[in-house]
């Protein structure tokens, strides 16, 4: 490295995706395309800008169904990108992946650190197929290293799409908002009918218990849901009951 580039070089700096485009230091704080589609409001910006943005989002979709169409029975690992390499829900996480390629299943999760990372781990140690959605956000860190084949996106919806499409479930290990989302929009998915035969599994039952517990005491004691919406996931404890509860789901509804 030459000395000029030791003097731009910084570990820190910002960085992170745009679709294809890797911007940094003051670049990367430019808004992300979800944010351009969303908080513009101005009739010049939609009359402009908005039908180019409708062929980005169509591409997307074509990158995505292309790069996916063959992968095979797959599950969709969610979790904390916060999660530490060396807790429990990290080694939770690497195990999982592990045994989901053994059981015949590719490991689909959002591609970044954490528990994400953890799964993928697993699952291309085991030599089986580790897959990445990554998504741009204003202080990305990439996709993580364990990634076999990975998709890089611009919008969250056409993302989310790939999540359900190519999976015969979801194992939910605990996780933030993020996390929550995707569980809230598997469960609506299954709630309504959009998807059938299509298992949700939380692993930790500490974490998990005072969500549902909620869910019960107060979303169906109001009447905002049915008692038997609460059967729409199974909580576990371990990998291998997730892994369990996936293929019998699966086996039964074959």
């Amino acid at each position: 490295m030459s000395d000029q580039a030791d003097l731009n070089y910084h570990p820190d700096m910002p960085s992170r995706r745009k679709g294809p485009v890797e911007l940094r230091r003051g670049l990367s704080h430019a808004p992300t395309s979800d944010q351009y589609l969303l908080d513009t409001t101005t009739p010049a910006g939609f009359t402009h800008t908005d039908p180019w943005r409708v062929l980005r989002i169509q591409s997307e979709f074509v990158e995505g169904f292309g790069s996916l169409s063959e992968l095979g029975p797959a599950v969709s690992v969610f979790g904390s990108a916060r999660t530490k390499r060396d807790s429990d829900y990290y080694r939770i996480g690497t195990e999982l992946g592990r045994q989901l390629v053994e059981a015949g299943f590719a490991v689909i999760t959002g591609g970044g650190p954490g528990s994400m990372e953890a799964a993928n781990r697993g699952a291309q140690e085991a030599g089986g197929v580790s897959v990445g959605l990554g998504i741009e956000l204003p202080f990305e860190q990439g996709m993580n290293d364990w990634v076999d084949l990975g998709v890089n996106f611009r919008y969250f919806f056409a993302r989310k799409t790939m999540f359900v499409k190519y999976a015969q479930g979801f194992i939910v290990l605990p996780g933030g908002l993020g996390t929550l989302d995707e569980l809230f929009e598997a469960m609506v998915l299954v709630q309504t009918g959009k998807v059938t035969s299509f298992p949700i599994v939380l692993i930790g039952t500490q974490y998990w218990k005072p969500l549902l517990a909620w869910l019960d005491e107060t979303l169906a004691a109001e009447g905002m849901i049915s008692p038997s919406d609460m059967s729409l996931v199974h909580l576990v404890d371990t990998p291998e009951e997730a892994v369990r509860a996936v293929v019998e789901d699966v086996s039964h509804h074959r």
